[in-house]
């Protein structure tokens, strides 16, 4: 006797759960894709601060086309480049370091990571003022202890374009190591404590647990800080804006300053607005490179 298929019955609370998350889901929702609409359109329209959006001038393609032949829109973006390769590859390597280091219990490690999490609280504006003051060619401790210590001459780190470019990737570097750290940390000590006992039972050593146990079993964690930490790099402003304003040139000038100053300093808000749209595609397509990457298509087994 065959059994009758019955079309599933409509429950009223279904939905439920969903009623609950839905004004949450609007605003986020509105806030991401309202921006990106907006930038998108405005990029068709040659429009400057004080005047109407309604009498603006509609350009069509003129921007892309301008930004395109712009020197000025590669310049910064291989700076931005530059600097996210340097910052991400060094943030990622010291920080999941740190956190195998002091991922088992230690004497003094609470203390250590207490510390260590502190430049996380500091506002973006006061990062970049304390260290444009510590590396002041005159008052700042930096050149101050470099001759204390080492004898070396006292360095005009925010006015040399190579040094100031050094500058931004240490105070990178310092503020957003932690990031890092806090999330591989976390993860490593959610690690089911029986895998790691059976890898060492079999005669894993240290190299291979690490390597061959834990850092894929955090796998995940990892792609997640790396793109977090990829899409702040992308849109860091203001602490470049502190120390540096871009200069001296336009060895510190990322993309989102380089967008900022047209924005804002030129009032040319569509073509801003056409840059911003390029910044938002170089994200998403790198983004999406890295989670294909990480989540290979598996072939289906044959049953």
């Amino acid at each position: 006797m065959s059994e009758i298929s019955q079309k599933p019955r409509f429950e009223p609370g279904a939905f439920t759960p969903y009623a609950f998350i839905m004004p949450a889901i609007v605003v986020m929702m509105g806030g991401l894709l309202y921006p990106v609409v907006m930038a998108f359109y405005l990029s068709f329209y040659d429009w400057e601060i004080g005047r109407k959006l309604a009498d603006a001038p509609f350009v069509s393609f003129d921007h892309f086309v301008r930004m395109v032949a712009d020197p000025q829109v590669w310049e910064v973006l291989w700076v931005t480049i530059r600097f996210g390769f340097w910052t991400i590859t060094i943030e990622m390597t010291l920080g999941v370091a740190l956190a195998l280091l002091l991922e088992k219990p230690i004497r003094g490690a609470s203390i250590f990571r207490t510390i260590f999490i502190l430049p996380l609280m500091v506002s973006p504006v006061v990062v970049g003022l304390i260290w444009r003051y510590l590396f002041d060619a005159r008052i700042g401790w930096i050149n101050y202890y470099l001759g204390v210590w080492f004898g070396i001459e006292p360095q005009v780190w925010l006015g040399d374009p190579q040094l100031a470019f050094f500058a931004i990737v240490f105070t990178d570097i310092w503020q957003w190591t932690p990031f890092i750290f806090i999330i591989v940390i976390a993860g490593l000590q959610a690690l089911p404590s029986e895998v790691v006992e059976a890898s060492t039972i079999d005669g894993a050593n240290w190299y291979q647990q690490i390597f061959l146990v834990k850092l894929p079993m955090i796998k995940s964690i990892l792609v997640i800080a790396l793109l977090m930490r990829l899409i702040d790099v992308f849109r860091g402003l203001e602490v470049m804006l502190i120390m540096t304003g871009g200069g001296p040139g336009r060895s510190t000038e990322l993309l989102s300053l380089h967008i900022y100053n047209r924005a804002f300093d030129t009032q040319q808000l569509g073509y801003a607005s056409a840059i911003s749209v390029l910044l938002i595609a170089i994200v998403f397509g790198i983004s999406t490179v890295i989670l294909t990457m990480a989540n290979p298509m598996k072939s289906k087994s044959d049953v």
